[in-house]
């Protein structure tokens, strides 16, 4: 009865959702600025954009793939003789994660931020510089995204100089009508955005200058004073979610460090290394301090190692890594190569001179020798460690900037404990198993583990550039066979070149082998259409299956869609999709037309490539049968994408009346249908129409709803649309 009770307020949410839902958002506020209020003919500076959020939204910023699906913050420009953009813009205090989602990484702004495009200005006089400003802000509270489309004014600037003071100014790309959108060197990337040659990707502005764009007047005009930006510092703009996850690589990279101390290299090593300090000239206290001194030195030079890789990268590597198929291709061969070693194929070691006179140096003795020990060491062990150490860099660089150097904290920390505690309590050295072929089996099990990783940034490129060289099956098959051998080896029914014989079978080799052939049986169902949702940031999309099972249990994530029988073939359907094989449409009026003709009753679903919430509806509660049955025969379902970029045709051009805009793409057209029939921007949103009836929230069937993720919640959702539009029907 309790349990009621609280559902009680729940439930009177629900049943009143146009109050709740039915309304405009603008959780994303922005104001401009000028970086200086004056300059001179030739001169460069900053045009501002601070942003305000709301609590627990976020906007995306400029830097990472436009083609990954959220909309990145762009700005378009027209021409102007007046000035000349320099460079592309930049976001200031962002922050970024890999989107389990779109399978990519983006960057995002929390309650503000600020975007700087750069400039040059070009003539004396009093300037004022206008852009249109397009952005997506979304909350992961319920889903919602808001697609956002802004007029920006910056100015007046005052310029002062001649117009011949600039020839001696650097020389900067030619100025048109730009959008200037941050965009890696790369082919269309991972996503559901890619066009055909008949539907073309739109382009943001025409050719031709608009005066209101960019005034040059000398009218007497106050001067406007630059605003000071409302900005918090790179490095204070690490929001928790962020935090909580360096802290978990920190860990996996401690858990890192532990594996590579069970290596043939390093384990052998420590009782060796250990006497040293325990034994000889020194007291204890002094032996002890020298072995604390020893694992600090490792740490210093691991962690070293991580901020030398973090300067490499500097700021816009990460998202050079996650978006370039360059870098993803070699550190697909460097994990493939390492994988192999480990194996036992053939053995990668450093120079024996330099590791050589490494060693002298240690031989000299004090705490500068202790330094060298700890460096021959890392040099010593390398060619089982450096696998490792690869591995944790590889993947530290696909995230934020500081990983490397968390990354290679939590793997020394790990490292170096074992030296130093078993320093302090030799007695323990008594308890330690003795080397053998156990450790191998730790090398080949970390060299499986190693080419596993691998596909992974193969996969990244391979999506990047469409070259269709690793599908989701290809890539489950691979780890399966992969996952497969590895019980087969843990079990000893093969052995490779460095094995020693088995003559029983260990109770951990049991349990990792039992580890290894469940991960395999949890893989095997995804070649068949299931989601994997436990592997959803590293597997490839679920778009397509070249294996299939005669069920709708687990049906397609995505499809083409196909047209309703006996009604016209969907527009847009050549490179737009509707989820679970369904038949539809992407455009309302055609949709309409093809509901009346079947009458059905109309499922309008206003969604976004980029909308998060939108993928997971379709994955979790679209595809439940009931669900899935209704949409299939029951209802004409139509799909407005409000965040797609495709031109109208030039005939299909129009002015909104809410805004005074004109719509020149899909996109913008659905945005603005949804903001005027129903007074709502975020999506998803869906409703239900009877399709002889105006588009509006005085028409509907029932009250639209939003984010809903129970499936039974839903499936009343449409009962009740269903039960209306027949009483309606009945009533002609």
């Amino acid at each position: 009865m309790i349990h009621r009770l609280l559902f009680l307020p729940l439930l009177l949410v629900l049943l009143f959702p146009l109050g709740s839902r039915a309304q405009v958002l603008r959780p994303t506020k922005l104001t401009t600025a000028l970086s200086q209020p004056a300059a001179r003919v030739g001169e460069e500076l900053e045009l501002l954009v601070n942003a305000r959020i709301d609590d627990k939204w976020h906007l995306y910023a400029t830097n990472f793939d436009p083609d990954l699906g959220p909309t990145v913050f762009s700005f378009t420009f027209a021409k102007s003789p007046a000035y000349e953009l320099v460079g592309k813009p930049k976001s200031v205090g962002e922050q970024q994660h890999y989107d389990d989602v779109f399978k990519g990484n983006v960057t995002y702004f929390e309650k503000t931020g600020q975007i700087r495009q750069r400039i040059r200005v070009l003539q004396p006089g009093r300037l004022v510089i206008k852009a249109e400003a397009e952005y997506q802000s979304c909350t992961d509270v319920d889903g919602r995204c808001i697609p956002g489309d802004e007029s920006l004014s910056f100015g007046p600037l005052e310029v002062t100089g001649t117009a011949a003071s600039a020839a001696t100014a650097p020389a900067a790309p030619t100025t048109g009508t730009t959008t200037t959108t941050i965009a890696p060197a790369v082919a269309p990337a991972i996503g559901p955005t890619a066009t055909t040659p008949e539907t073309p990707v739109a382009a943001a502005a025409t050719d031709t200058a608009d005066p209101a764009t960019a005034v040059v007047t000398t009218t007497a005009t106050p001067t406007v004073a630059a605003t000071p930006p409302v900005v918090a510092s790179v490095a204070a703009a690490t929001s928790v979610e962020s935090a909580g996850g360096l802290w978990g690589f920190a860990f996996a990279a401690f858990v890192f460090g532990l594996g590579a101390l069970l290596t043939p290299c390093v384990f052998p090593l420590i009782p060796m290394t250990v006497s040293f300090f325990t034994s000889g000239q020194d007291t204890r206290s002094r032996g002890i301090l020298k072995a604390a001194v020893y694992g600090l030195s490792i740490i210093v030079i691991y962690v070293l190692i991580g901020v030398v890789v973090a300067a490499l990268l500097g700021e816009d590597g990460p998202n050079l890594i996650a978006t370039h198929w360059l870098p993803n291709l070699i550190f697909f061969a460097v994990f493939v190569v390492f994988g192999l070693s480990f194996l036992g194929l053939f053995e990668i070691t450093l120079p024996h001179g330099m590791v050589n006179k490494i060693d002298a140096q240690a031989d000299k003795g004090g705490w500068g020798g202790v330094f060298f020990m700890a460096l021959t060491l890392v040099l010593v062990s390398f060619s089982c460690t450096g696998p490792i150490v690869a591995t944790i860099l590889g993947l530290a660089a696909r995230g934020e900037r500081i990983a490397p150097v968390v990354g290679m904290l939590g793997f020394s920390l790990a490292f170096a404990l074992p030296f130093t505690l078993f320093a302090i309590f030799p007695a323990w050295l008594k308890s330690l198993p003795r080397s053998g072929g156990w450790l191998n089996t730790v090398k080949v099990t970390l060299g499986f583990v190693e080419l596993m990783l691998a596909l992974k940034f193969l996969s990244m490129a391979d999506l990047a550039y469409h070259w269709n060289l690793l599908s989701r099956d290809v890539y489950l098959v691979l780890w399966i066979a992969l996952s497969g051998l590895l019980g087969l080896y843990l079990l000893g029914r093969f052995k490779l070149s460095h094995d020693s014989d088995l003559p029983h079978l260990s109770v951990g080799r049991l349990l990792m082998a039992v580890l290894a052939f469940s991960f395999m049986t949890y893989l095997v169902p995804g070649l068949f259409g299931a989601p994997l949702p436990l592997l959803a940031g590293y597997l490839p999309p679920q778009s397509r299956n070249d294996f299939t099972v005669a069920t709708t249990a687990m049906p397609a994530i995505a499809a083409r869609a196909t047209a309703v029988a006996g009604c016209e073939e969907p527009r847009y359907g050549g490179f737009l999709e509707l989820p679970h094989g369904l038949s539809g449409y992407f455009d309302l009026e055609q949709a309409r037309q093809c509901a009346k003709a079947q009458n059905k009753p109309l499922f309008i679903d206003f969604t976004g490539h980029a909308c998060v919430n939108c993928r997971k509806m379709e994955a979790t509660v679209w595809s439940d049968p009931q669900v899935l049955r209704r949409l299939q025969n029951d209802f004409v379902v139509v799909a407005l994408y409000v965040d797609d970029k495709t031109d109208l045709p030039a005939n299909e051009v129009y002015t909104s009346t809410y805004d005074g805009k004109q719509k020149t793409t899909l996109g913008k057209k659905n945005a603005d249908l949804q903001l005027t029939g129903f007074n709502v921007n975020a999506q998803p949103y869906y409703v239900l129409l009877d399709p002889t009836a105006p588009t509006d929230l005085a028409h509907v069937l029932t009250p639209p709803i939003a984010y809903e993720p129970d499936a039974e919640a839903f499936v009343r959702f449409l009962d009740a649309g269903l039960a209306r539009y027949r009483q309606q029907v009945a009533a002609r």
